[in-house]
C-alpha cells in the first residue's frame, strides 16, 4: 500500500527508513518534491554518506520509495522557514507522525533536524545518532542534522552522521 497525497508524502508498508523532516519548503511544495531548495544539500548527503549509490535529484524521489525509502514531514503546511510553524501545528504533527510510523512501520525514521526529533519524542535534548528507545515500538529513531543550507555544520560532519543510518540498515 502506497500513500502519495497533496502534503507530498511518500510512503509504504515496511520501509527501510523514512526521512522525516520538519516541513516542505515553498518550493518543495510547489513542484511537489522534497528537499527541492537548490541550498538543500538532502541529495548530497544520501549519495555522499553511501544511503544511495548515485546522487538523485529531488524530482526522482519517488524512485527511492521502489528502494525501501519513504518520505513525511511533522507538519504538512509548506513554509519559509521552520520557525513559522506554530506550536498547534507541532502538537497535530506529531500525533499523525505517530500514527504514521505505526502504521507504515518503517525499521529506522530519521529525523532530518533535531529539532524535527525534539518536537517529535517531547525531549528537552538529544544526541545525533540512534535514540536509545523510541516512541513506536518496532521502529528505530534516528537524529540527524538538517541538511538545509541554513545550517552552519559543515556537510563533512553531516555526511559522517548518516553514514551511521547505513550501519542500522
Amino acid at each position: 500500500m502506497i500513500s502519495e497525497n497533496p502534503d507530498l508524502d511518500l510512503l509504504a508498508k515496511n520501509l527501510d527508513l523514512i526521512f522525516i523532516g520538519f516541513n516542505p519548503s515553498l518550493y518543495s511544495a510547489e513542484v511537489m518534491h522534497h528537499y527541492a531548495s537548490r541550498n538543500n544539500r538532502f541529495w548530497r548527503i544520501l549519495f555522499k554518506s553511501g544511503i544511495t549509490k548515485r546522487l538523485y535529484l529531488p524530482s526522482e524521489d519517488r524512485l527511492l520509495l521502489e528502494k525501501g525509502f519513504g518520505f513525511t514531514n511533522i507538519v504538512h503546511r509548506p513554509t519559509k522557514t521552520a520557525a513559522e510553524i506554530t506550536p498547534e501545528e507541532y502538537r497535530i504533527g506529531k500525533a499523525e507522525l505517530r500514527k504514521k510510523l505505526e502504521t507504515y512501520q518503517p525499521k529506522v525514521a530519521c529525523f532530518v533536524g533535531k529539532g524535527v526529533y525534539l518536537s517529535y519524542s517531547g525531549k528537552k535534548k538529544a544526541d545525533w545518532g540512534l535514540q536509545p528507545e523510541s516512541l513506536v515500538e518496532g521502529v528505530m529513531e534516528f537524529a540527524a542534522p538538517s541538511s538545509s543550507g541554513l545550517v552552519r555544520m559543515k556537510e563533512d560532519e553531516i555526511v559522517s552522521i548518516y553514514k551511521k543510518i547505513g550501519k542500522l540498515l
